[in-house]
């Protein structure tokens, strides 16, 4: 049965981006710090079509399943604009759905990935989302506000947390504004990893 989840790694703090994120400093410049582990990976890279990585085992494994079971993402216009600039062609492999005010025609990357500009809102994104995933699982990409707002909506039923040991002091919180009383949380798994922990987590809603 499809679901509806999220992947993200934080900082130990709680962090999702660093300060004065934009396309001319996507993440606020802390990607090196709580997704380091991510790009020790041969399966990251091999996902890009590129050479790198310097191990296989668990977290690899892990970042293939999560690709595997992904029919199609959605994203906030601020995440799109800092990827836009930067991303390899057909980084997704998938429909892509992005909530902005913007009206735009799709872009349609070389491959397998068009970028769908939605304006009426998080449940038509994720209607659309799911017709296009057929049967596979709607990832809920970023950024935090984003996911805060599908989360806050009582849309998520799964989600990764993979937690970098380091402390940014500053930053988005992925979790921020959230609504406590909107869920029960079960831990399904837990994975430890030399560079972060992966946890993850199903919801239930009250």
């Amino acid at each position: 049965m499809s679901k509806i989840i999220f992947d993200c790694a934080v900082s130990l703090d709680g962090f999702f981006a660093g300060d004065n994120r934009g396309p001319e400093n996507p993440m606020g410049n802390v990607a090196h710090l709580i997704h380091s582990w991510m790009f020790k990976q041969k399966a990251f890279w091999q996902h890009l079509g590129m050479d790198g990585g310097e191990e296989y085992g668990a977290d690899s494994k892990l970042i293939e399943a999560v690709f595997a079971r992904t029919g199609a993402y959605i994203m906030g216009k601020r995440m799109f604009e800092e990827g836009e600039v930067a991303w390899p062609e057909d980084l997704f492999k998938a429909d892509v759905f992005v909530l902005t005010r913007e009206k735009r025609e799709p872009w349609v990357q070389k491959g397998t990935t068009t970028f769908y500009f939605i304006n009426d809102g998080i449940e038509s994104a994720l209607e659309k989302a799911q017709q296009a995933a057929k049967g596979k699982d709607v990832r809920i990409q970023g950024g935090a506000n984003t996911i805060q707002q599908y989360l806050n909506a009582g849309l998520v039923d799964e989600f990764f947390i993979h937690t970098a040991p380091v402390f940014l002091g500053s930053g988005i919180r992925l979790f921020e504004g959230i609504d406590a009383n909107k869920y029960d949380l079960e831990i399904m798994e837990v994975i430890p990893s030399d560079l972060t922990t992966h946890v993850r987590y199903k919801l239930k809603k009250k």
